[in-house]
């Protein structure tokens, strides 16, 4: 790899992630050495690119830095169509659209040479073979997560029982057949999941719900992840009980 392209990796390489970056944690992504990072970031720092930390603590990327749009590679493009695949077949009709143009505008912008991967990528993303049918205006609950606001669902659930709630919408789920709009729901003082094809009727409420949707989905996820280690502990239990019992 040439230096030019090994600087920019490691810039990108910080760019994406969340926390300190050890050389060490670098020079395995790039395939060198160590020393090879500690004299590379040591560059980038002199031509003042905001780098922070030093060797053996970690390096972050400050915030508010850019660099002019650089070409993609094969892979990215590939990487960037089959995404865009996978959501115009799987996601709701505004969605979708938009991974199709996000398509055409990769296909518009690459040279000719690499046009094949958008044209005939290599890879695809098969259609979801079940579409399900939204009884919420999907593109609604986004701007309501976006802007924090509350929304009224009447919702069925399995035994096709009504119930009315207020929810604190937080995020959109697509899994192989269904979509779920994850929030805090007032009525059960806490996360639940709703099915998008399971909503009977939904009003988009002007009131704003008092923590920041990023707030929340961090929440969330820390009580998705006790729920998963509860279900791992319970799981190693019967395990042992059967084995117990086997004895």
């Amino acid at each position: 790899m040439r230096r030019a392209d090994r600087l920019f990796q490691i810039i990108q390489i910080l760019r994406r992630s969340q926390r300190p970056l050890t050389a060490h944690a670098i020079a395995a992504e790039l395939e060198t050495s160590k020393r090879t990072v500690y004299r590379d970031v040591s560059a980038l720092m002199a031509q003042r690119v905001p780098i922070r930390g030093e060797a053996g603590t970690g390096y972050v990327l400050e915030g508010g830095f850019d660099l002019p749009p650089l070409m993609l590679t094969a892979e990215e493009i590939e990487a960037a169509v089959l995404g865009a695949q996978w959501v115009a077949g799987r996601g709701d009709p505004a969605l979708a659209r938009a991974a199709q143009d996000l398509i055409a505008k990769i296909a518009a912008a690459v040279p000719e040479r690499m046009r094949v991967h958008t044209d005939d990528p290599a890879i695809r993303a098969h259609p979801a073979w079940n579409r399900v049918v939204d009884g919420i205006d999907m593109a609604q609950v986004r701007a309501a997560i976006h802007n924090g606001r509350k929304v009224r669902l009447l919702y069925r659930d399995e035994q096709g029982r009504e119930s009315e709630r207020v929810v604190w919408p937080i995020l959109v789920g697509y899994w192989e057949t269904v979509r779920i709009v994850g929030a805090w729901c007032e009525l059960r003082q806490d996360f639940r999941s709703f099915r998008t094809d399971r909503v009977a009727a939904a009003t988009f409420l002007d009131e704003r719900y008092p923590e920041r949707p990023g707030i929340l989905r961090a929440k969330w996820r820390r009580a998705m992840e006790a729920q998963a280690a509860e279900g791992r502990r319970e799981g190693r239990a019967c395990n042992a009980d059967s084995g117990a019992s086997g004895a």
